[in-house]
């Protein structure tokens, strides 16, 4: 009976845990349509815009440095809820913002929370996968995708029909209760092994000495780049360059991340087929091909369909990268 409890306690993680990658994806993608808004609305130059979606990316890299920390200590869960529930709102307080400096710190906090969700998640389906000894990463990452997917293609036509402000007070109110659900059944690890002394033990921080980990990190960061010059500027060129209105320009991140999402789903079974490396090189190929018709694109629906390309060719960069990185000697 304790083990179809744990079992069972077990499959409840698994859904929660993917409901937390859902609610980060929604999210992120209901942010790619509110940039351009954010330009006008500030009136602020291109160059002023790329600074706070600079402290966006500050936010969740000095959140994602601590993130471990705070783990090993009190586990992902107790994380995942405070980050969780803080970045649900993180959106309504971008769109309240007023001036710049005030939007400053918001981009920061937003990104902060949305990056520890980020580290914390990806624990979390960790400790799904030791219990039910297989693979989720891939699908989980697959719900982030979906949900991405979702923000981008319903968010322009929301804010273009009721306002910046109305959607954004949507969102969290969707990303609140999604989580604030989710987290009441995701799966906490056991308690920290504590020495004699009975004090919890930490190893001591250590660069990895395989040079490997580093290459396998600069390639996971450019993928990563790409998919946030995607997210951050997509929705703007197809809206300044191509001309298209708010509601068009959404999709551009829509298509990317469902591409995305149909991708990550499968990405196991082609990994599987052809092996991590062949399906690697392909993916790099195909998503610089996407990329690229995308920026030399005369029309909107083209650069849209270029976009979803470019999302067929990232989508399974980043959990190969990841397993990748994890299995090289030295890494735990």
């Amino acid at each position: 009976m304790d083990t179809l409890n744990r079992m069972q306690a077990a499959i409840r993680g698994r859904w929660a845990v993917a409901a937390i990658f859902l609610a980060n994806g929604f999210l992120t993608g209901a942010w790619a349509p509110q940039i351009p808004v954010v330009l006008t609305r500030l009136d602020i130059s291109k160059f002023t815009l790329g600074l706070l979606i600079l402290l966006f990316g500050a936010g969740a890299v000095t959140a994602m440095t601590w993130c471990g920390h705070l783990i090993s200590r009190h586990g992902s869960r107790s994380v995942l809820r405070w980050f969780g529930l803080i970045g649900s709102f993180g959106l309504l307080v971008v769109a309240l913002a007023p001036n710049v400096p005030l939007a400053a710190i918001a981009m920061f906090i937003f990104g902060g929370s949305i990056g520890g969700m980020d580290v914390a998640m990806n624990a979390n389906a960790v400790v799904v996968e030791r219990r039910l000894s297989r693979a989720i990463m891939s699908s989980s990452h697959g719900f982030w995708s979906l949900g991405g997917f979702a923000g981008g293609a319903l968010g322009g036509f929301a804010i273009q029909n009721y306002g910046h402000l109305a959607h954004a007070t949507v969102v969290t109110a969707l990303a609140f209760a999604v989580i604030a659900v989710a987290v009441r059944y995701l799966i906490a690890e056991g308690k920290p092994l504590q020495g004699s002394s009975g004090i919890t033990g930490h190893r001591k921080f250590a660069l990895p000495g395989n040079p490997l980990v580093y290459m396998v990190g600069l390639m996971a960061l450019m993928t990563m780049i790409s998919e946030g010059a995607v997210l951050d500027w997509a929705a703007l060129y197809l809206q300044q360059e191509l001309g298209t209105d708010l509601a068009v320009a959404g999709l551009a991140y829509a298509a990317f991340s469902g591409v995305m999402a149909v991708m990550r789903f499968v990405g196991d079974g082609v990994r599987n087929r052809f092996g991590a490396v062949t399906t690697l090189r392909v993916s790099a190929l195909v998503a610089a091909a996407g990329m690229l018709v995308a920026g030399l694109a005369p029309s909107p629906w083209l650069a849209i369909s270029a976009f979803a390309f470019c999302g067929f060719g990232i989508a399974n960069m980043v959990p190969i990268l990841f397993s990748a990185g994890g299995n090289q000697e030295g890494m735990s």
